[in-house]
């Protein structure tokens, strides 16, 4: 009887490790760190580096916001893409950039919030300190240095240039989805909606015990790493700390909703960004 149990109890633990090993994820955090997002082993799987198609010579020709610039307490300025609301406004969104940086696609999507959303602050936040990638190496090695008390410090940089009274919705891909998900937990009551597409953090319901926005969940049934498996956790986790999630599937690759994505579906994309603007209407605009 002994011999079976330790038996079991070995395969018992092989079998977790395995799954361990399995289950990839866009944005995992260390355990030493909970609200520190690790992307190191993400940036060196060469399968995830293929699946992006490079971003392609697109240049947003009428941008309707600008770049700015705002103070942070290590001394140092930090970046921002700013869409201006017409009317005063203290609703603002932070837009999350993927792993390429904070290019002209993101720009674009910016843009696009604003019109769609109307009185609202757009601010995307360049989490790389003024470099964008244009290979796939690059966008791993940014991905993978870019530092989480640089961009904790970014971020409150952020909410101090939004001022007291700012209410916040945020929005991030993939790599961008994490962090998205991550400055909504920071942003405690302040914080009135997250969206992530196609992104993760490394989570217990525990994770989630200051999170104050319901969560749009955006994700691709076909996703290689942040598979049905790893969000359906995060839904339980999310669900289990009492929190408000919903969960928008789709029968599409990682990054289907990216226009430069070899992936890209028109279809899919379409209905998660109408989705999104409802998502938003419903809880930042009211």
């Amino acid at each position: 009887m002994k011999s079976i149990l330790l038996t079991l109890a070995f395969l018992f633990i092989f079998t977790g490790f395995l799954f361990s090993q399995e289950v990839k994820s866009c944005c995992s955090t260390s355990d030493k760190k909970k609200t520190e997002v690790s992307f190191t082993s993400f940036g060196d799987d060469e399968s995830f580096r293929e699946s992006h198609q490079l971003p392609g010579d697109f240049s947003l020709s009428n941008p309707q916001g600008k770049m700015i610039n705002f103070s942070t307490s290590d001394g140092k300025d930090a970046n921002a893409y700013f869409v201006k609301s017409e009317n005063e406004s203290e609703r603002f969104i932070f837009v999350i950039h993927e792993w390429w940086g904070l290019n002209d696609n993101i720009k674009r999507e910016a843009d696009e919030l604003k019109r769609m959303l109307g009185d609202v602050n757009i601010l995307a936040l360049d989490l790389y300190d003024g470099n964008t990638a244009v290979t796939r190496e690059n966008a791993a090695e940014l991905m993978q240095s870019a530092d989480a008390e640089r961009i904790k410090l970014i971020f409150d940089g952020a909410v101090k240039f939004a001022g007291e009274n700012a209410q916040f919705g945020t929005i991030g891909w993939c790599f961008g989805g994490g962090w998205s998900l991550q400055m909504s937990i920071w942003l405690e009551e302040k914080g009135k909606a997250c969206v992530m597409y196609y992104g993760i953090i490394e989570n217990t319901p525990e994770t989630f015990t200051k999170l104050n926005a319901p969560v749009l969940g955006i994700f691709a049934k076909k996703d290689g790493w942040v598979n049905p498996e790893v969000y359906g956790n995060l839904e339980k986790n999310i669900k289990a700390a009492g929190k408000k999630i919903v969960i928008k599937e789709y029968d599409a690759e990682h990054a289907f909703a990216n226009p430069s994505n070899q992936y890209f579906d028109e279809e899919a994309a379409q209905d998660a960004k109408n989705n999104v603007i409802k998502f938003f209407e419903l809880h930042l605009m009211n």
